[in-house]
This record gives structure tokens, sequence and C-alpha cells, in this order.
């Protein structure tokens, strides 16, 4: 059986359309769904009196969010298949272990009870920079939430470090029958780096032409096994988390890699991958590439 998309509801406006998001994905995937609420409710309403058949008011709400959740899901696509759980755990700790038997996890851009001038909620940003499996946070206008653009865009990293984001992203095209529109973004450095090889005060030609052939290089496999997935390829002049957020306005999708080293229990998130999970104009994910 494959893996389903887990998908954290807590009944916020950005949970119902993460849900909405997975229904789609799980549809055209061919992919079960689960809908996970967790909650340290046990902590914070105390022990109940022995032999009370009272349940936690908290546990109620739960109860009410997940069946409203499944409810939806199951009007969206009826052929999707639904399963359901309410963990008494905290919801970033549980969304991290539920990512260990998931294809990816899915959440909304901010959760209940978070400030709505948050531009992305602690929740979806501790699950994007530590999860083992891919995490897509939902978000952006109407047009790329409904897949309106008909583009997946992919910010291509190093070959030694996306590979993962690469496979990913193509996936999500071929089964969106979308264009994928890989982008490198480069620049002239002020100084040479074991990164940037090349000699400052060099040619701006000399640098797009190695962030073409660096592109090339990690699409080659990929675009192999999916012939049929049509591939733009961009080399563009500017910061690559700037370059993206412009270019996710056209976008239904934006997938970027991240680097997960063992051992590290911090948030591990680029630059690229924190602007856009604050600032994208449509979905993101984070594909993790262990180190």
């Amino acid at each position: 059986m494959r893996l389903p998309l887990v998908v954290g509801v807590d009944g916020s406006e950005g949970s119902l359309a993460a849900i909405d998001w997975a229904v789609d994905d799980a549809a055209r995937r061919g992919l079960p769904l689960r809908l996970v609420y967790a909650s340290l409710w046990e902590r914070y309403e105390g022990a109940l009196p022995t032999g009370s058949t009272e349940r936690p008011a908290e546990r109620v709400l739960a109860e009410h969010i997940v069946a409203a959740a499944a409810e939806r899901a199951r009007r969206r696509d009826p052929d999707v298949k639904v399963s359901t759980d309410i963990l008494p755990e905290e919801a970033a700790s549980a969304l991290l272990h539920e990512g260990n038997n998931a294809s990816a996890l899915v959440t909304g851009v901010r959760g209940r009870g978070e400030l709505t001038g948050l531009l992305l909620g602690s929740v979806s940003l501790a699950v994007a920079a530590r999860a083992h499996c891919p995490v897509i946070v939902v978000r952006g206008d109407r047009t790329g939430l409904a897949g309106g653009h008909e583009r997946i865009l992919l910010g291509a990293g190093d070959p030694g470090t996306c590979g993962e984001a690469v496979r990913f992203a193509f996936r999500q095209a071929q089964a969106r029958a979308a264009t994928l529109d890989a982008v490198r973004a480069w620049r002239c450095p002020a100084h040479a780096t074991a990164d940037s090889p090349l000699l400052a005060g060099q040619p701006a030609q000399q640098h797009q032409e190695r962030a073409a052939l660096l592109l090339e290089a990690l699409l080659a496999d990929a675009e192999a096994g999916h012939p049929e997935v049509r591939v733009r390829r961009t080399t563009v002049e500017g910061p690559a988390h700037t370059v993206l957020v412009h270019r996710s306005a056209a976008a239904d999708l934006v997938v970027v890699g991240a680097r997960r080293r063992t051992g590290h229990f911090g948030l591990q998130l680029g630059r690229i991958g924190h602007t856009l999970l604050h600032h994208a104009a449509c979905p993101v994910a984070v594909v993790p590439h262990r180190a």
C-alpha cells in the first residue's frame, strides 16, 4: 500500500485549504489521505475525576473538527480513501512523527489561534524545517491553489543537495500534465569561493553558462525518466529567493530542496526555503535531502 498524504487539521481556514489541496493531490497520485488533529489538551484541561464519563471539551472539539474535515474531503472527492486520528501531542512533534510513514505532510499557512498577522504559523515552519519527508505548506492565490497556471516551479539548487526535490517536481508535473519550470539563479560573485570558482570580474556570460551547465546536470536523470514532462529551463541573474518569489505568481507549486543533517535537531531550512514559505504566491513544497 502506498504511503498516505498526511494533513494537519485544526479547523482553521488554513487547514481547510490544506485539506482541499491534499484531496486533489491524493486523487491525482492515487494516494490515501490521513487527517490528523494533535493537541496537548490533557495537559491544559487537567485530569477528570475518577469514574467520570465526561469528555474534555478540547477532545469534543477535536472530534468535531476531524469529523468535519473528513466530510469535507469526501465531498470534494468520494474516491479518495480517508482516515483520521486525534493525538494528545504537541502539533509539530506529532506531525513530524507522522511524517515517518507519509508520502508527504501537508499543512496550512497558519493554525487555529495563531495571530492573523503572521505570514507563517509556528507549526508549519517547524514541520517544514525538520521533517524527513516532503512538506507542502498550502498558501497563495485561488488560481495557484486550483492549479490554474498548469506550471510547477523548481528552484534548482546544487546537484548534490536537491536530487529528491527534482524528482518530486517531475512527479508533480507528470501527475498534473503541467509544464515544469526549472529555474537556476546566478550572480557574479565579488570574490571567488569554493562554490563559485569563477574569478571575480569575469564576464557575466561565463557565470550564466556555468549555471546552465549545472541546471542541465541536475535535470538529466529525472528528465530521462519522465520524457512526457515538458521542461522549460531558465537561468536568471539575481538572488534565488527573490527570483523564485517573483515567479511563484505564475505557478501552482514551487519546489525547493532542503539539506537535512543527521543528529542536528534545530531548524534546517535555508534562506530560499524560509523566504518562500513566508512570501510565495502559491503552495510551497520543501523536499529534504539527507547529507
